[in-house]
């Protein structure tokens, strides 16, 4: 009679043979490097994957029939207007993920966003898009009653005139129904190029 086959995991202290991507700790604190290389491939992966989930959070914003434009067209408008202008790749991604947060910040999208992408852009379009929220109510707050020169707050900024910019520029202006704005195919490259990182833990 053939010897019966080995059970699965025998002789591993683990109990995971073939289980090599997985990590085996109850707390951290008892992990070993094999759990935290595992840990290091999640993290990569997940780095891997933020282009397709963000451009997938924008694309979910098609949804949105309230305004002039769906939030998804205006989104493309905003952003084919910067590329349009010249703009560097990590300007052009900054203007089309800038209202990505909505869904999840309606109090703060600016600053969602602005998180994402912290790792990925530089100072000056990171507070440009944690910021340019409170710089839109500036076409529109006297009709909420609100202040519409609350963005002077951050006059002192050096970034203060970029993100003016931006807003009148790209932003406020890109609701408009007959503007041909270019596919998400034209962004795609752009999107995976500005987010391609290697993950490195928190310091």
């Amino acid at each position: 009679m053939a010897p019966e086959a080995e059970t699965a995991g025998a002789g591993d202290p683990t109990g995971a043979a073939g289980d090599a991507d997985k990590m085996h700790f109850r707390r951290m604190d008892e992990g070993t490097d094999a759990d935290f290389a595992v840990l290091a491939r999640v993290h990569e992966e997940n780095i891997r994957k933020l282009p397709d989930l963000l451009m997938g959070l924008l694309t979910d914003l098609s949804a949105d029939e309230a305004y002039p434009v769906d939030r998804l067209e205006h989104s493309l408008q905003t952003a084919t207007r910067a590329l349009r202008d010249g703009r560097d790749e990590e300007y052009v991604v900054c203007a089309l993920l800038h209202d990505v947060g909505e869904s999840l910040g309606p109090f703060n999208h600016g600053e969602v966003i602005a998180a994402v992408l912290r790792p990925f852009v530089s100072e000056a379009n990171h507070w440009m898009l944690e910021h340019h929220p409170v710089f839109q109510v500036y076409f529109y707050g006297t009709h909420l009653g609100i202040d519409p020169d609350a963005r002077e707050a951050y006059r002192s900024s050096p970034y203060f005139d970029r993100t003016a910019e931006f807003c009148a520029l790209y932003d406020e202006v890109s609701f408009d129904p007959d503007y041909d704005s270019e596919p998400m195919s034209t962004f795609e490259p752009l999107v995976r190029r500005v987010l391609a990182k290697t993950w490195t833990p928190p310091a």
